[in-house]
């Protein structure tokens, strides 16, 4: 299950697209990621979509393995293969993504309603900041505190783990934010105030 997992996450969503449907190689632009949100601002809004889609299914069905097979072991542990396979994806050179997308599919195998409560904090997150960076940030650290509230220690080790990692993949993100430089989104509260300020 973990070998599975981790090809499930190695597929690289953001890449496939790019070159099947765009004849574009999008480790060639913008931020040279091959996660959802360099799809995005490369490709456009669908393809971003597809992408976060696939990537998302790949952490959820990695993790719902166990349910599959009717094997009794945690589906978070199964699902953080699928994590390392997005990050180091031996199908695009060992290049991937952050880890965001994935993560969320694993929580969605483990925790439907959780998943749903994640998606508000990070969605609220980058409304206020308009930086998918941001959003992402705070979002796993305010989801490894709630997960306090589940009495669970092996999501919440697993989600700590998780946010250090995600942390670990956006320190060029943090220099970008600490200089002023961060790439925005095209909406938000940070958007919109940038934006009164160039009239």
């Amino acid at each position: 299950m973990l070998v599975i997992a981790y090809l499930l996450g190695s597929i690289p969503s953001g890449v496939w697209i790019g070159k099947i449907f765009y004849k574009i190689d999008i480790r060639e632009f913008g931020s040279g990621n091959t996660g959802t949100t360099n799809t995005f601002r490369v490709l456009g809004k669908k393809a971003g979509f597809i992408v976060l889609l696939m990537d998302m299914l790949k952490g959820t069905i990695a993790a719902c393995q166990p349910y599959m097979f009717d094997v009794h072991i945690n589906v978070l542990l199964i699902g953080c293969a699928a994590v390392v396979g997005h990050v180091f994806p031996l199908f695009a050179r060992f290049r991937g993504g952050k880890a965001v997308a994935t993560s969320a599919g694993i929580l969605l195998a483990y925790n439907p309603l959780f998943f749903g409560i994640a998606w508000i904090i990070f969605l609220t997150s980058l409304y206020l900041s308009s930086m998918v960076s941001v959003a992402s940030m705070v979002g796993m650290t305010l989801i490894t505190l709630l997960s306090l509230y589940f009495q669970d220690p092996v999501l919440t080790t697993i989600a700590l783990i998780l946010t250090i990692f995600v942390f670990f993949r956006h320190k060029g993100n943090l220099a970008r934010i600490r200089k002023g430089t961060e790439n925005l989104v095209p909406f938000g509260l940070v958007y919109a105030r940038k934006k009164r300020k160039q009239k």
